[in-house]
């Protein structure tokens, strides 16, 4: 349905620009729909999405797994073009999903911590609204939260 939608959630994003709105009460939406969707029943970002690493990050995993940094980077990442370190992917996604669980929860990259970045994650959840068109089509928790948004918001499909 995402993928369906991406136009309108496309415009969406936009017109959020345009207009003022209580961050508070969106992060309040989101941590609703958040609380409703067991993650580990979809783990389609695992799946999906590329996880990019900083170095805090690397010294996390590293120690989490008992490696030392340049180990780590050589056994589980890989160099990206356009995103530069991520973490390695294998033909079901991370590769550190296990089933649908990740074997390094505890020790998990900022960005995996902070997913689907609409109650956290750097800046303001509009700067953050730049990715949610591509999180909907993948991300029910990105999906519904933006649908009641719209209804919020009084958004005009």
């Amino acid at each position: 349905m995402g993928e369906k939608q991406r136009d309108e959630n496309l415009r969406f994003r936009t017109w959020l620009k345009r207009h003022n709105f209580v961050e508070r009460r969106f992060k309040a939406i989101a941590q609703a729909t958040e609380d409703r969707i067991d993650c580990t029943s979809c783990a389609n970002c695992c799946r999906v999405a590329t996880t990019q690493l900083n170095q805090r990050d690397v010294e996390r995993l590293a120690r989490f797994l008992g490696v030392k940094p340049q180990q780590f980077l050589r056994d589980y990442t890989e160099q990206s073009k356009e995103e530069g370190v991520i973490l390695r992917r294998t033909q079901d996604g991370c590769i550190f999903l296990d089933g649908m669980l990740c074997s390094v929860y505890e020790g998990r990259p900022e960005t995996c911590q902070h997913f689907p970045h609409l109650v956290k994650g750097n800046g303001s959840l509009l700067s953050r609204m730049w990715h949610m068109p591509d999180r909907a089509v993948y991300c029910p928790i990105v999906f519904n939260t933006l649908e009641t948004f719209k209804q919020e918001t009084g958004f005009k499909k």
